[in-house]
């Protein structure tokens, strides 16, 4: 029996709950009528979930999906092995201040925690744990995630192995470098807000040329969804698919030229740049 713990359970620790227990569905697991003890599709052994979350609005929605409830931080760390830390940030060291007499060697964390580091983990909760460090984005709410995975040189490759396929529940994973984890989260983590600002710009511009905002809109975004899977699936360059939209003369290179001359490419950069830094000056504090 795997069990694993959720320290929270917000919109993100919601998603992942709600992401396995689809996935089990998905593949014809069963589950007992008054157990969450479920066989998931990649392991040989079951899994069985629990959280805290002090939310009581939160734990309703919980105990509906078969979550087990534990009354305490250390309660929860004591039944897991596996903890997956999905709270404030900025709470996080208080909490695991308060679990550490819980904490045992075996113990894998699995942090989606933004911007905290594996060595900040260690430094409130053991020396002796193990840890695995995600960033993930807010599509993950849909299933549709695309997380960002590291690991520490303690973790065990099965250890590894179940960390990445619980958070592949919520969309796809890609492991990097740790020393990578905050120049990643511009990519993956910041650019979802990047995304629906550029979108917002097309939908203000339609509004302004008469056209109905809601069709433009539902328009603009089956178009991000077909370019995304043009990019992943083409076989094409970037440079290429450009290339492949721009007739000579014609309307696209006239815009094209306007996003050049305001420099977006540049700007681009500059805006992952400054959420890198800020990436590490949140971590010096």
């Amino acid at each position: 029996m795997i069990n694993l713990g959720f320290l929270g359970a917000g919109n993100m620790g919601f998603a992942i709950i709600k992401g396995i227990l689809e996935k089990v569905k998905n593949s014809g697991a069963q589950t007992g009528d008054h157990s969450n003890s479920i066989s998931l599709f990649a392991f040989s052994r079951s899994i069985s979930i629990s959280a805290y979350e002090p939310d009581s609005g939160k734990i309703e929605r919980l105990k509906q999906l078969g979550v087990t409830i534990c009354s305490s931080e250390n309660e929860l760390v004591s039944k897991c092995e596996y903890i997956l830390l999905a709270v404030k940030p900025q709470t996080l060291g208080d909490i695991l201040d308060k679990v550490r007499p819980s904490v045992r060697s075996n113990h894998v964390f699995i942090s989606i925690c933004a911007g905290i580091s594996s060595e900040f983990i260690k430094e409130h909760a053991g020396p002796g744990i193990k840890t695995a460090i995600v960033m993930p984005n807010t599509p993950a709410m849909l299933g549709l995630g695309a997380s960002a995975i590291a690991r520490d040189q303690e973790i065990s490759d099965r250890e590894f192995e179940f960390a990445k396929s619980v958070i592949e529940c919520c969309g796809i994973v890609r492991e990097i470098p740790m020393d990578k984890m905050k120049e990643i989260i511009c990519i993956n983590g910041s650019s979802p807000a990047f995304i629906y600002l550029f979108a917002k710009a097309f939908a203000d511009y339609a509004q302004e040329a008469g056209i109905d905002g809601g069709a433009a809109l539902e328009l603009f975004a089956q178009t991000l969804t077909g370019s995304a899977k043009m990019i992943t699936d083409s076989g094409m360059s970037l440079e290429q698919l450009i290339k492949q939209v721009s007739s000579p003369g014609g309307t696209t290179l006239a815009g094209l030229e306007k996003l050049y001359e305001g420099r977006l490419e540049e700007t681009v950069r500059s805006a992952c740049e400054a959420c890198t830094k800020r990436a590490y000056e949140l971590a010096e504090k």
